[in-house]
């Protein structure tokens, strides 16, 4: 794994704010997906494995660093947006869908 997916894995945003600072790619993508898709993954296996409220710390901050709601790589699983969606992200697909409106 990356050091920035590493970083998204642990929600460790202090390193991946280092890492993205550092010229680390925001797309960078490994194991077929996006750091943003990365951290919708991991929020979700938070919240089920968990139980504990839905969060949205490092997926906030990817957008907030430019990263692409609606970029598809190479997972099945297609957008970060999609997979949100897919994955009842509610909180997330609200971010994503508010990021998106300012941007365009």
């Amino acid at each position: 794994m990356t050091p920035a997916h590493e970083a998204v894995e642990h929600g460790d945003l202090l390193r991946l704010r280092d890492l993205l600072d550092g010229g680390v790619d925001v797309e960078e993508i490994e194991g077929g997906l996006t750091l943003l898709q990365h951290a919708i993954d991991v929020e979700l296996d938070g919240h089920v494995q968990s139980g504990e409220p839905l969060q949205v710390n490092v997926t906030a901050y990817l957008l907030a660093r430019g990263a692409d709601p609606l970029a598809s790589s190479l997972a099945p699983g297609g957008s970060a947006l999609h997979m949100a969606r897919l994955g009842g992200h509610w909180l997330a697909v609200a971010l994503i869908e508010s990021t998106a409106k300012r941007r365009h």
